[in-house]
Protein backbone atom coordinates (compact mmCIF):
# COMPACT_ATOMS: atom_id res chain seq x y z
CA UNK A 1 0.00 0.00 0.00
CA UNK A 2 1.29 3.45 -0.91
CA UNK A 3 2.05 5.72 2.02
CA UNK A 4 -0.53 8.48 2.43
CA UNK A 5 0.89 11.95 2.91
CA UNK A 6 -0.78 14.72 4.88
CA UNK A 7 -1.30 17.96 2.98
CA UNK A 8 -2.50 21.42 3.97
CA UNK A 9 -5.61 22.60 2.13
CA UNK A 10 -6.00 25.95 3.87
CA UNK A 11 -4.53 28.06 6.67
CA UNK A 12 -6.40 30.96 8.26
CA UNK A 13 -4.27 32.73 10.83
CA UNK A 14 -7.07 33.98 13.06
CA UNK A 15 -10.37 32.44 14.03
CA UNK A 16 -12.58 32.61 17.14
CA UNK A 17 -14.21 29.80 19.10
CA UNK A 18 -17.46 30.21 21.07
CA UNK A 19 -19.34 28.16 23.60
CA UNK A 20 -22.81 27.59 22.18
CA UNK A 21 -26.08 26.62 23.89
CA UNK A 22 -27.58 23.20 23.08
CA UNK A 23 -29.81 23.15 20.04
CA UNK A 24 -33.36 22.48 21.11
CA UNK A 25 -34.98 22.46 17.67
CA UNK A 26 -34.04 21.25 14.19
CA UNK A 27 -34.16 24.75 12.71
CA UNK A 28 -30.38 25.24 12.89
CA UNK A 29 -27.96 27.45 14.78
CA UNK A 30 -27.89 31.25 15.10
CA UNK A 31 -24.72 33.14 15.95
CA UNK A 32 -26.79 35.90 17.59
CA UNK A 33 -27.59 33.45 20.40
CA UNK A 34 -23.92 33.05 21.35
CA UNK A 35 -23.70 36.36 23.19
CA UNK A 36 -21.41 39.26 22.36
CA UNK A 37 -19.37 37.81 19.47
CA UNK A 38 -16.70 40.47 19.81
CA UNK A 39 -15.86 39.81 23.47
CA UNK A 40 -17.35 36.49 24.54
CA UNK A 41 -15.17 34.16 22.50
CA UNK A 42 -13.73 31.15 24.31
CA UNK A 43 -10.49 30.87 22.36
CA UNK A 44 -8.62 32.61 19.55
CA UNK A 45 -5.99 31.07 17.29
CA UNK A 46 -5.08 29.52 13.95
CA UNK A 47 -7.25 27.25 11.81
CA UNK A 48 -5.83 24.67 9.40
CA UNK A 49 -7.65 22.26 7.08
CA UNK A 50 -5.61 19.10 6.57
CA UNK A 51 -6.08 16.16 4.24
CA UNK A 52 -4.64 12.67 4.50
CA UNK A 53 -5.89 10.17 1.94
CA UNK A 54 -9.68 10.31 1.96
CA UNK A 55 -9.93 12.00 5.37
CA UNK A 56 -10.09 15.69 6.16
CA UNK A 57 -9.73 17.44 9.51
CA UNK A 58 -10.28 21.00 10.69
CA UNK A 59 -7.66 21.80 13.33
CA UNK A 60 -7.68 24.70 15.73
CA UNK A 61 -4.14 25.41 16.93
CA UNK A 62 -2.12 27.86 18.96
CA UNK A 63 -0.34 30.07 16.37
CA UNK A 64 2.85 30.27 18.45
CA UNK A 65 3.32 26.78 19.87
CA UNK A 66 1.26 24.71 17.41
CA UNK A 67 -0.58 23.09 20.33
CA UNK A 68 -3.90 21.65 19.18
CA UNK A 69 -6.96 23.14 20.85
CA UNK A 70 -9.59 21.06 19.04
CA UNK A 71 -9.97 18.77 16.03
CA UNK A 72 -13.05 18.39 13.84
CA UNK A 73 -13.02 15.34 11.52
CA UNK A 74 -14.84 16.69 8.48
CA UNK A 75 -17.38 14.46 6.75
CA UNK A 76 -19.46 16.11 4.00
CA UNK A 77 -22.26 13.57 4.58
CA UNK A 78 -22.67 14.37 8.28
CA UNK A 79 -23.27 17.28 10.64
CA UNK A 80 -19.55 17.70 11.35
CA UNK A 81 -19.71 21.29 10.05
CA UNK A 82 -22.80 23.49 9.72
CA UNK A 83 -23.09 27.14 8.73
CA UNK A 84 -25.29 29.24 10.97
CA UNK A 85 -28.56 30.69 9.71
CA UNK A 86 -27.93 34.38 10.40
CA UNK A 87 -24.36 35.01 9.22
CA UNK A 88 -21.90 33.89 6.54
CA UNK A 89 -18.89 34.23 8.89
CA UNK A 90 -19.86 31.74 11.62
CA UNK A 91 -20.07 27.95 11.72
CA UNK A 92 -20.68 25.10 14.14
CA UNK A 93 -18.05 22.35 14.37
CA UNK A 94 -18.41 18.89 15.84
CA UNK A 95 -15.10 18.30 17.61
CA UNK A 96 -13.98 14.86 18.78
CA UNK A 97 -11.49 13.67 21.37
CA UNK A 98 -10.92 10.14 22.67
CA UNK A 99 -14.30 8.91 21.52
CA UNK A 100 -16.21 11.89 22.88
CA UNK A 101 -17.65 14.78 20.90
CA UNK A 102 -18.99 18.28 21.47
CA UNK A 103 -20.28 21.18 19.39
CA UNK A 104 -18.55 24.57 19.36
CA UNK A 105 -19.04 27.78 17.42
CA UNK A 106 -16.32 29.13 15.17
CA UNK A 107 -16.13 32.44 13.36
CA UNK A 108 -13.90 34.73 11.30
CA UNK A 109 -13.55 38.49 11.32
CA UNK A 110 -13.22 38.71 7.55
CA UNK A 111 -15.84 37.43 5.11
CA UNK A 112 -13.05 36.49 2.70
CA UNK A 113 -11.70 34.02 5.29
CA UNK A 114 -15.14 32.44 5.65
CA UNK A 115 -15.40 32.23 1.86
CA UNK A 116 -12.00 30.50 1.58
CA UNK A 117 -13.03 28.11 4.36
CA UNK A 118 -16.17 27.05 2.46
CA UNK A 119 -14.34 26.72 -0.87
CA UNK A 120 -11.58 24.54 0.61
CA UNK A 121 -14.12 22.08 2.02
CA UNK A 122 -16.12 22.07 -1.22
CA UNK A 123 -12.97 21.38 -3.26
CA UNK A 124 -12.09 18.47 -0.97
CA UNK A 125 -15.58 17.00 -1.44
CA UNK A 126 -15.38 17.36 -5.24
CA UNK A 127 -11.96 15.70 -5.37
CA UNK A 128 -13.20 12.87 -3.16
CA UNK A 129 -16.17 12.22 -5.47
CA UNK A 130 -13.97 12.36 -8.60
CA UNK A 131 -11.44 9.92 -7.11
CA UNK A 132 -14.23 7.52 -6.12
CA UNK A 133 -15.69 7.56 -9.65
CA UNK A 134 -12.24 6.99 -11.19
CA UNK A 135 -11.67 4.04 -8.85
CA UNK A 136 -15.06 2.55 -9.77
CA UNK A 137 -14.29 2.88 -13.49
CA UNK A 138 -10.94 1.15 -12.97
CA UNK A 139 -12.68 -1.76 -11.20
CA UNK A 140 -15.19 -2.06 -14.05
CA UNK A 141 -12.35 -2.27 -16.59
CA UNK A 142 -10.58 -4.94 -14.54
CA UNK A 143 -13.76 -7.03 -14.34
CA UNK A 144 -14.42 -7.09 -18.10
CA UNK A 145 -13.73 -10.49 -19.76
CA UNK A 146 -10.27 -10.62 -21.24
CA UNK A 147 -9.56 -12.32 -24.60
CA UNK A 148 -6.90 -15.03 -24.67
CA UNK A 149 -4.40 -14.32 -27.45
CA UNK A 150 -1.82 -16.85 -26.24
CA UNK A 151 -0.60 -19.72 -28.46
CA UNK A 152 -2.23 -23.08 -27.89
CA UNK A 153 -0.15 -26.25 -27.84
CA UNK A 154 0.46 -27.51 -31.38
CA UNK A 155 -1.00 -24.40 -32.99
CA UNK A 156 0.76 -23.22 -36.15
CA UNK A 157 0.38 -20.33 -38.51
CA UNK A 158 1.05 -20.06 -42.25
CA UNK A 159 2.22 -16.80 -43.73
CA UNK A 160 2.03 -16.14 -47.50
CA UNK A 161 4.51 -13.54 -48.74
CA UNK A 162 3.69 -13.75 -52.47
CA UNK A 163 6.11 -15.15 -55.15
CA UNK A 164 9.29 -14.75 -53.15
CA UNK A 165 12.08 -16.93 -54.60
CA UNK A 166 10.44 -17.44 -58.02
CA UNK A 167 12.57 -16.86 -61.10
CA UNK A 168 11.80 -13.71 -62.96
CA UNK A 169 12.16 -13.67 -66.78
CA UNK A 170 13.35 -10.62 -68.61
CA UNK A 171 11.18 -9.32 -71.46
CA UNK A 172 12.49 -10.27 -74.91
CA UNK A 173 13.88 -7.27 -76.84
CA UNK A 174 11.90 -6.23 -79.90
CA UNK A 175 13.26 -6.87 -83.41
CA UNK A 176 14.30 -10.51 -82.96
CA UNK A 177 13.98 -12.62 -86.12
CA UNK A 178 13.61 -16.09 -84.66
CA UNK A 179 13.24 -18.00 -81.43
CA UNK A 180 16.99 -18.65 -81.13
CA UNK A 181 17.59 -15.12 -79.95
CA UNK A 182 19.95 -14.35 -82.94
CA UNK A 183 19.94 -10.71 -83.96
CA UNK A 184 20.96 -10.23 -87.71
CA UNK A 185 23.75 -7.76 -88.52
CA UNK A 186 22.68 -5.00 -90.92
CA UNK A 187 25.44 -4.01 -93.44
CA UNK A 188 26.53 -0.37 -93.53
CA UNK A 189 25.27 1.86 -96.37
CA UNK A 190 27.52 2.08 -99.57
CA UNK A 191 30.04 4.88 -99.79
CA UNK A 192 29.85 7.67 -102.40
CA UNK A 193 32.64 6.05 -104.53
CA UNK A 194 30.76 2.74 -104.60
CA UNK A 195 27.56 4.46 -105.71
CA UNK A 196 29.43 6.29 -108.56
CA UNK A 197 31.08 3.06 -109.72
CA UNK A 198 27.72 1.26 -109.82
CA UNK A 199 26.24 4.06 -111.96
CA UNK A 200 29.13 3.88 -114.48
CA UNK A 201 28.74 0.10 -114.79
CA UNK A 202 25.03 0.51 -115.62
CA UNK A 203 25.92 2.94 -118.51
CA UNK A 204 28.04 0.27 -120.18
Amino acid sequence: MEEEYESVLLIIRECFVYRIPPRTTARGYRAAEWGDLGDSFLWKGRMRIMRKGSTCTIRLEDPNTGEVFAVCPYDPNSNSMEPVLDSSRYFVLKIEHEGRHAFIGMGFQERSDAFDFNVALQDFTKQLIAEKKASERAVEVDNTPKKDYSWKEGQTINISIGSVGAKRTRPRPSGTSDSSGFVPIIPPPPSAAQVKQQQQQRQF
